[in-house]
């Protein structure tokens, strides 16, 4: 089997990042299987090579090695070309001119979630229609009335309609940039990705993927979604807030101390008692993870060594 980790080098990775890297890393490792870093900055305004290098000293750090490093996604756009390409010929992709601020309109349609589903305003526009627009489209794919099922890891069953929770989704941006929905499903399927291990924020872009998976003829892999780790007062860690990042942990623990804690959490170990990463591979099961989200106490770095 072949597992993976996909930071987006964006910033440093916070505690949230760091569990779910070093659950990727568990299941791997307790399976014999091959564990792949892959830089993930499609985002060119927010990606920095200064934040790649560093995300990978912060693993070595915590002792998660990896088997091969894939490609970083901007080097990539031949291949999502070609896939691109591929979904022109069917027939399933059309250019989209609707703005920001008509996307999320009050009117536009929702799901239950209060997510804004795509209307479909461009969907069956003429050419002549299409030659009188003057911004630049981003791309849409079509996608149908049917419902994607599958069995999350973690999450358990689940069934997405696409048509009623996302609509026809963007696999191209106005600016050229190739949509994270795209790049990941072709660089997991050529990177020969068997299990993929994320928060379980991204559990709603799984259908989508499937569904491309299918479309382009590839075998998808078994998905896990992580819960996530929130703060006392129930907010989600973010990097933009530098909650207990890397900066921050590294500056005042050892890394047998954070992933003890970390092992805590996960159900690995009933106590935070310092751990190194390679300890816990004989005591894995995605048995023992907890469902739902996972509140960090608020004496969390409580007893962490601190340096001078």
């Amino acid at each position: 089997m072949t597992g993976r980790f996909a930071p987006s080098p964006t910033g440093r990775m916070h505690l949230g990042n760091i569990f779910t890297a070093l659950l990727a890393w568990l299941s791997v490792r307790s399976q014999g299987g091959r564990m792949l870093l892959r830089i993930e900055d499609l985002d060119p305004q927010r990606s920095r090579a200064a934040y790649a290098e560093q995300l990978r000293r912060d693993l070595g750090w915590l002792g998660l090695d990896w088997d091969g490093e894939m490609p970083p996604q901007s080097t990539r756009s031949p291949v999502y070309a070609a896939h691109f390409a591929k979904l022109e010929e069917q027939g399933l992709i059309y250019p989209c001119y609707c703005s920001r601020s008509e996307l999320h309109d009050a009117s536009a349609p929702h799901a239950s979630d209060g997510t804004v589903l795509y209307s479909g305003a461009c969907r069956d526009l003429t050419p002549e229609q299409r030659a009188a627009k003057t911004r630049r489209p981003a791309w849409r794919v079509r996608v149908p009335d049917i419902a994607v099922s599958f069995r999350d890891g973690v999450c358990g069953p689940q069934t997405e309609r696409l048509a009623e929770t996302c609509g026809d989704f963007i696999v191209r941006r106005s600016d050229g940039v190739y949509a994270y929905q795209l790049a990941v499903v072709c660089d997991d399927a050529l990177g020969s990705v068997t299990e993929v291990v994320r928060g379980c924020d991204l559990l709603g872009s799984t259908a989508r993927q499937l569904w491309l998976f299918s479309v382009f003829g590839y075998p998808a892999p078994q998905y896990y979604h992580v819960p996530l780790l929130v703060a006392p007062d129930g907010r989600r860690l973010s990097k933009r807030e530098r909650d207990l990042d890397m900066e921050a942990l590294r500056a005042r623990c050892t890394p047998e101390q954070l992933v003890g804690r970390l092992a805590q959490l996960a159900g690995l170990q009933p106590g935070p008692e310092p751990v190194r990463a390679a300890d816990l591979v004989s005591r894995f099961s995605w048995e023992r993870i907890p469902r739902g989200e996972i509140v960090i106490p608020a004496n969390f770095s409580d007893g962490f060594r601190v340096f001078p």
